[in-house]
């Protein structure tokens, strides 16, 4: 299993040193989760409009030398909370990756989409509150030159929700289940743990049939 390493917090300025106590203890909890082996993640600068602290990370499912999905997830943090978050702490999250292109067609793609990520969260028992996000595929044919190349459908998951909790490094692993379950890896979480009033679609996790890089 991989562990996250650990990265300077971004705090509006600041350094980590001087960040509230609570938000020094989310980025330690985030540096201490035990992820996948097939995830690889680097530190990335955190947006400094969004929350007086922010921390944040890249990350990408590697197979083999070939690179199936990537990613970015930020933890932001306002000590004085944030209406829209109904909390203190909000994750903001972006998962993209290619498809196999038959799987344009499926009407049901945006929801089972949204179903991975909620059905992580849950499996991992990471309590979350207020989600919300997009879930977009583009499907691309290729003419001309580029004609060779063969068609392509690519998914994007842009997520973000409140933690309920205080357990950070179980939502950074249910992130990372669901960049593998994009990349098209089966799940390794345990079976879902029961969470009151957390929103899912009923535990639909079809499995996107591709095991082959994306194009770049």
């Amino acid at each position: 299993m991989a562990a996250v390493g650990g990265h300077p917090a971004q705090g509006g300025g600041t350094g980590k040193e001087s960040a509230p106590i609570e938000f020094r203890n989310a980025v330690e909890a985030l540096a201490g989760a035990r992820l996948r082996p097939e995830l690889q993640l680097s530190p990335a600068p955190a947006p400094r409009r969004l929350a007086p602290f922010s921390y944040a990370v890249t990350a990408s499912v590697e197979v083999d030398g070939e690179e199936l999905a990537d990613g970015r997830l930020v933890l932001l943090h306002d000590p004085a909370g944030q209406e829209a978050w109904h909390g203190e702490f909000r994750i903001v999250t972006m998962t993209r990756a290619e498809l196999e292109p038959e799987m344009a067609g499926d009407p049901m793609l945006s929801e089972v989409g949204w179903a991975w990520l909620t059905d992580a969260l849950q499996a991992h028992g990471a309590g979350y509150a207020e989600p919300s996000g997009t879930v977009t595929f583009c499907a691309s044919q290729y003419f001309g030159g580029l004609a060779e190349r063969a068609p392509s459908t690519e998914i994007e998951v842009r997520a973000s929700w409140t933690p309920a909790d205080a357990r950070f490094d179980r939502h950074l692993a249910a992130w990372g289940d669901l960049l593998c379950i994009c990349a098209g890896l089966p799940p390794t979480s345990p079976a879902p743990l029961p969470l009151p009033d957390a929103p899912s679609l009923g535990g639909v996790v079809p499995m996107p049939a591709r095991r082959r890089p994306r194009s770049h």
